[in-house]
C-alpha cells in the first residue's frame, strides 16, 4: 500500500497562534510549507521519501568531506555530526523536536530531520521547477551542517538571525564546492534557491489582540531565520565566495 502524507503546515498560521511550531531548544531550519490558500497540498509517497533519504545520505558524505578538509586548512578538526531521521516528533538531548522540522543538536552532535517533511520540500521544488527537486532537500541538511560548523568553531550568537544567516551562507558554500567537484546536476542550484525561498520567515497577521501580537513579534525576533530574500542572499554569498564569506576563520 502506497504511503501518502500531507505536508500542509502554514508558517503564517503558526505565527498567528500563541503556541508556535518552531522549537527553541537549538538551531533549526524553519518549519515551513506552503499556506493552503496559496499552494496545493504536497503529497509524498514512500518512494519519494526513500529517494530523498538516499540523496541526503549521498550528500552527507560530501558535506563531511568538505568540512573535514576545510577545518584541516585552518588547523582544526571537524567532529562530523550523526544524522538521524524521525517522524511525528522526537525527544532529543536538546528537547522535543516537532514534526515538519530539521534541527542540529550540539549536545549530542546530531542532525535530526523529519524525512516526510524534507521529502515534501523536494517534491514542492520538483513540482514548481520541473526537476527532481533533490537539492531543496539536501539544502536543509547543508543548513543544519552549517550550524555544526559554526558552533564547533566557537560561533554561536544570542541573535537568532546571525546564527541562521551564517548557516545559510555555509550551505551556499557547500553548493559551491559540490559544483566545483562536478556533483551537481542541471537544476540543482535553482532547487536550492527554491528551498531557501520556501523557508523565509512569514509576516505575522494581526490577531486583533495587542498583547498577543506583541508576544508573537517577540517570539519571531528570537527565532528569526530571515525573510526569503535575506535567506536567498545569504546562500548566494556562500555560493559566490565560499566559506570565507561566511566565517572569518576561513580567511
Amino acid at each position: 500500500m502506497t504511503l501518502h502524507k500531507l505536508v500542509r503546515a502554514s508558517l503564517a498560521t503558526a505565527f498567528s497562534a500563541l503556541a508556535l511550531a518552531i522549537p527553541g531548544s537549538a538551531m533549526s531550519a524553519a518549519t515551513v510549507a506552503p499556506a493552503p490558500k496559496e499552494e496545493p497540498v504536497i503529497r509524498v509517497t514512500a518512494d519519494d521519501i526513500a529517494a530523498s533519504n538516499q540523496k541526503i545520505a549521498m550528500a552527507y558524505g560530501s558535506l563531511v568531506n568538505m568540512w573535514t578538509n576545510q577545518f584541516k586548512q585552518v588547523g582544526s578538526q571537524f567532529a562530523a555530526p550523526r544524522i538521524a531521521r524521525y517522524r511525528g516528533g522526537v525527544m532529543t538531548s536538546c528537547g522535543v523536536i516537532a514534526p515538519h522540522n530539521a534541527e542540529y543538536c550540539p549536545r549530542n552532535n546530531t542532525i535530526f530531520y523529519d524525512d516526510v517533511f524534507v521529502a515534501g520540500m523536494a517534491k514542492a521544488a520538483a513540482n514548481s521547477l520541473g526537476t527532481d527537486g533533490d537539492m531543496a532537500a539536501v539544502g536543509v541538511i547543508a543548513h543544519e551542517m552549517g550550524h555544526a560548523v559554526a558552533i564547533q568553531l566557537g560561533h554561536e550568537s544570542r541573535d537568532s538571525y546571525q546564527n541562521e544567516s551564517t548557516a545559510d551562507c555555509l550551505a551556499g558554500a557547500f553548493a559551491r564546492q559540490a559544483q566545483h567537484d562536478g556533483e551537481l546536476e542541471k537544476g540543482d542550484i535553482e532547487e536550492a534557491f527554491f528551498g531557501m525561498s520556501m523557508a523565509g520567515d512569514p509576516t505575522p497577521e494581526s490577531t486583533g489582540n495587542r498583547r498577543m501580537d506583541a508576544m508573537i513579534q517577540a517570539r519571531l525576533a528570537r527565532e528569526s531565520h530571515g525573510t526569503k530574500e535575506q535567506r536567498m542572499q545569504n546562500f548566494r554569498s556562500g555560493l559566490d565566495k565560499g566559506p570565507a564569506a561566511c566565517l572569518e576563520d576561513f580567511n
